[in-house]
């Protein structure tokens, strides 16, 4: 109750809050050519740069200034910097438009106080925005553009195994990262069984990563946030961009239903490697076997006045994998997919205070179908939420921007529900879906103090409730519709500290306390589609996280060069995992293996940056150790979790020697994948049995690559509607046999009696050379 008191004291000061002799500058800034907004561009007065701030993440701005004539700059990387005068002799709207940067020497020339200056000025610590456009300019397996194998490449962020989309941030699980498109919560964010992303980079604009000090309007995770916005579409002119390559092919269509207040815009992809060869499994023992995946994102607006404006973005992916054995009357069908749906309100209730209200649902399905002879199988589980949110943004001026919220989910998390049958036997193992109530408020201020000293100080006060129908494992009880079983909360304090000690030098530190409510726990080392979402129970209690971190920044050269050292500890409690003695038993809930302790993790990171520049690129470093403790796993010893990689090294270069020709390297270095090794084996019954070494400790070999790619676009200076280009890329480039897992074989020899166990290494990917052909068509 004092929380809310609280927000309600701040909201009643913000909407009131006036000052003698102050006008408001607002507005949106937007990209002249197409009209999508920019996120995060800057605006401040030139005389005297302190008095600045930047757009939300609808573009719109807001600054509260004395009374005066002021020259305004506003300004975006990579594009051409705008200058107005200004009588602010009452509160102004201007909406302003930016252009793409002018290219002198293969330089873009762009702002003065542009996206580089946030590596010092910014208080949120570990926090990266990668553009599109740079993502694509990496080389890509299959030629598949992904931006989580891009993440992948920053420091802190490591890969979840060879080729895969799957990642880990600081030392956390896979379910520790809240990965968010349009604000849809994405919980299985892999194609392919993860060697794939499921977000299509033309459809994107804008990629967030926060794996520092999280703000409080974000929570439910521990370790990091991934917000992914999709593209708006273009108000102006109709445009159609694409691309074919060897396993699949993508369309994007945009264009404006209304100009300049209506747009839309859809994007498709979809693979295609095994349709091509039906014709040569037909009349063999695979004949209909088949596997593809597709995605379609879709997204309107329309602007119904400078004070409202609507949005709806739905995201519709699936995989589909069909195994056909006709000799054998053996076949199954594995699909598995998410659906994404969000409706958002802007509204403008004064110069100073922005509002977005949404409603978003989102579903995640997986199903085995599958059988032989008589012998029929079934398999399923999924997620489905219903999210309502209201936030708010306060500009009382130039030194504070005051944000709150309130959000909630209702969850209905659906375990693994199977169902079999041989004939005239039948086997059911329905388990009931779990309901919860999930809801948080939330208060942070952006404060300025003085030109040297920046303050993010937020509170977010979170409450989970398992809800009935259900019945208490541990009580028999019974529980109504929406009849709370079990309840679960706590504040959630965030603190973020930017000390400037000049231009060019700040010093950063914070904390962040973190609940999640909602668990993953994987087998293996990555994110499966069959692994099962589990909430907060009467038995599984929530995790939660408190970490904290201190960083030096610098940037060299006129911010050509950025750098950044940062160090970080987080402490975890309640973290879940399998017994030692775990048996995948589809009869029992998933909840009844678990056993519960605690982790940490620790470590330093290292990052430099050339933005400018013909040549550009960066080089980040992690050193870092993860380990758990659990009372009933190996009697509580600290032990290395699947996440430690103590050193990992990512090198990006981009280098563009001419206007027709972009070539890309990455090289990629860590230290091996830990597994639990085989110690030996005994018989039972005449059933081979093998018993294990200490959980994880052994290693495969470290794991180095090197990746390379070219973009030849033969008229690059074309007026053409009509624009291509070429993409070669060549993964793996010197054929590293990179390990990917070891199978064990066992073997006895009856004449000796000797029983030996042999390990082979298996790799996956060798050198994978690829083509694309891209596409843009511009509506002139």
């Amino acid at each position: 109750m004092k929380t809310i008191q609280m927000l309600v004291v701040f909201l009643l000061w913000t909407l009131t809050a006036t000052t003698q002799n102050k006008h408001t500058l607002s507005g949106y800034i937007k990209d002249k050519t197409t009209g999508e907004t920019l996120i995060g561009a800057n605006v401040y007065n030139k005389a005297n740069p302190v008095q600045g701030g930047t757009s939300n993440a609808y573009g719109f701005y807001s600054m509260t200034l004395d009374e005066g004539i002021y020259q305004m700059v506003f300004s975006y990387l990579g594009y051409q910097d705008q200058a107005f005068e200004v009588d602010l002799s009452k509160n102004t709207v201007l909406n302003v438009t930016l252009s793409e940067g002018v290219v002198i020497d293969e330089v873009v020339i762009s702002a003065e106080k542009d996206d580089r200056r946030r590596n010092v000025e910014g208080t949120q610590m570990g926090t990266v925005e990668l553009p599109v456009e740079n993502i694509k300019k990496l080389p890509a397996i299959f030629g598949e553009v992904d931006i989580l194998k891009a993440i992948q490449l920053l420091p802190g962020v490591l890969s979840s195994g060879e080729g895969n989309a799957g990642f880990y941030v600081r030392g956390g699980g896979p379910d520790q990262n809240l990965v968010l498109l349009d604000e849809a919560v994405v919980y299985n964010s892999g194609h392919m069984l993860g060697f794939f992303s499921v977000f299509n980079a033309d459809a994107i604009k804008n990629t967030t990563l926060i794996k520092g000090s999280m703000p409080a309007n974000f929570g439910g995770r521990l370790s990091s946030v991934l917000d992914i916005q999709m593209k708006e579409g273009n108000d102006k002119n109709y445009a159609v961009e694409g691309g074919v390559g060897l396993i699949s092919s993508r369309l994007t269509i945009q264009g404006p239903v209304v100009k300049n207040k209506s747009s839309f815009i859809v994007s498709g992809r979809r693979t295609y490697i095994l349709d091509l060869v039906q014709p040569a499994l037909k009349g063999t023992n695979f004949e209909g076997t088949n596997y593809y995946f597709y995605d379609l994102n879709t997204k309107w607006n329309y602007t119904f006045s400078n004070k409202n404006r609507l949005f709806f973005s739905g995201y519709f992916g699936n995989d589909v994998l069909k195994f056909r054995q006709p000799n054998r009357d053996f076949a199954f069908d594995l699909p598995y997919g998410n659906k994404t749906a969000t409706l958002r309100w802007n509204h403008l209730f004064s110069e100073k205070m922005f509002m977005n209200v949404s409603a978003v649902y989102n579903d995640y399905k997986f199903q085995f179908n599958g059988g032989q002879d008589d012998f029929v199988f079934k398999l399923y589980s999924g997620v489905k939420d219903w999210n309502f949110k209201i936030d708010f943004e306060n500009y009382p001026n130039t030194k504070n921007t005051i944000r709150y919220g309130i959000n909630y989910t209702y969850h209905t998390l659906t375990p693994n529900t199977a169902s079999a049958s041989n004939g005239e036997v039948d086997f059911n193992t329905s388990f009931k879906p779990k309901y919860a109530n999930e809801g948080a408020i939330y208060l942070m201020d952006d404060l300025k103090w003085g030109s040297k000293w920046a303050i993010n100080v937020g509170l977010r006060a979170s409450l989970f409730q398992q809800v009935g129908p259900y019945t208490s494992k541990l009580t028999g009880q019974e529980f109504g519709r929406f009849e709370a079983a079990k309840t679960y909360g706590g504040l959630e304090p965030r603190f973020s500290l930017n000390y400037k000690a000049n231009d060019n030098i700040s010093i950063k530190t914070g904390i962040a306390v973190t609940n999640q409510y909602l668990h993953l726990v994987s087998n293996s080392s990555s994110t499966l589609p069959a692994d099962v979402w589990v909430p907060s129970t009467e038995i599984v209690k929530p995790q939660r996280g408190i970490q904290y971190a201190l960083g030096f920044f610098k940037n060299f050269d006129r911010d050509v060069y950025e750098t950044s050292f940062e160090v970080y500890y987080k402490d975890m409690k309640n973290q879940i995992d399998y017994a030692d003695n775990y048996v995948n038993d589809i009869s029992k809930e998933v909840e009844d293996a678990f056993v519960f302790g605690k982790g940490r993790a620790y470590g330093a990171e290292f990052f430099i940056k050339k933005s400018k520049g013909k040549l550009n690129g960066w080089i980040g470093y992690t050193l870092s150790r993860s380990e758990k403790s659990f009372k009933d796993i190996e009697g509580g010893r600290w032990y290395p979790s699947v996440y430690d990689k103590p050193h990992n090294l990512s090198v990006v270069v981009n280098y563009k020697p001419r206007r027709k020709w972009d070539f890309g390297a990455v090289f990629v270095y860590g230290t091996g994948k830990l597994f639990t090794p085989v110690r030996g084996f005994f018989f039972v019954e005449q059933t081979v049995n093998l018993f294990y070494g200490p959980r994880n400790s052994a290693r495969l070999d470290d794991y180095h690559r090197l990746d390379l790619s070219a973009t030849y676009t033969p008229k690059p200076d074309s007026k053409r509607n009509f624009k291509g280009s070429w993409t070669f890329s060549v993964y793996n480039s010197y054929n590293r046999k990179n390990p990917f897992f070891v199978n064990f074989d066992t073997t006895t020899d009856f004449q000796t009696g000797t029983n030996t166990i042999t390990g082979t290494k298996i790799t996956i990917f060798p050198l994978i050379p690829s083509i694309t052909y891209n596409f843009k068509w511009n509506q002139k």
